[in-house]
């Protein structure tokens, strides 16, 4: 395969700006204080996340604040993937500054590959709602950019399951869930998504692509029966 001077396969990601490390921090703390200001979480699992290293945290999603309540249960700064349409108004340049990464789900969308892949190339947390969208946060229908990232870089996969987030509503902000309310977020163990071969041909991706569904599946399942929920 052929390389440019960076060492990229040619006709890969472009190289693009990293987003900043010191944004998710800062991130991070206002995640922590929205979750446990708002409401009740229980947080189990979390030191199942790799101190140090790339590592990809795969959530389900149910509801727009599972994002934030991530980025202030675990254990390390994060870095979601966030689609390219909630970059509006003044939130646009506050999801820029805590270090998030915008995504165009319409079509192939190389910067934000590029700086997705940087984010585990130098060794940071990359989040990810594999489902692609919101919906019934089951992991039933997964994306294949969770496994080209994993297999692409090496990074094992952190399944996360987020429960209580669309239990109850508030009353004075209807999309959000009720104050004080109890949300439990569960960690998984990390796991491999590639077969060990290091290919990243369609059917290595799709062989891949159903393992990690699999696993997380099998983590939600568990995480309700830990939870009660």
């Amino acid at each position: 395969m052929r390389r440019d001077p960076g060492g990229r396969e040619a006709g890969g990601p472009q190289v693009s700006e990293a987003p900043s490390h010191r944004g998710a921090a800062v991130g991070r703390r206002i995640g922590i204080g929205l979750m446990y200001g708002l409401w009740k979480p229980r947080v189990l699992g979390a030191w199942k996340v790799p101190v140090s290293g790339p590592v990809i945290l795969a959530v389900n999603h149910s509801h727009n604040i599972d994002g934030p309540m991530v980025m202030g249960t675990a254990p390390r700064p994060l870095h979601f993937l966030i689609k390219k349409e909630a970059y509006v108004g003044p939130l646009g340049p506050f999801l820029e500054g805590i270090g998030q990464v915008k995504v165009d789900r319409g079509g192939t969308d190389r910067t934000a590959i590029s700086r997705a892949l940087s984010v585990l190339d130098n060794g940071g947390a990359l989040g990810i709602f594999p489902e692609g969208t919101r919906g019934e946060g089951d992991f039933a229908s997964l994306r294949a950019g969770l496994a080209y990232f994993s297999v692409r870089s090496g990074a094992p996969i952190v399944p996360v399951a987020v429960l209580g987030s669309g239990d109850t509503r508030g009353r004075l902000v209807k999309g959000l869930p009720a104050l004080k309310s109890r949300v439990d977020v569960v960690f998984g163990s990390a796991f491999d998504a590639g077969d060990g071969s290091g290919r990243r041909t369609r059917t290595a991706l799709d062989a891949a692509t159903v393992r990690i569904q699999d696993r997380l599946t099998a983590h939600l399942a568990d995480a309700k029966r830990l939870t009660g929920r």
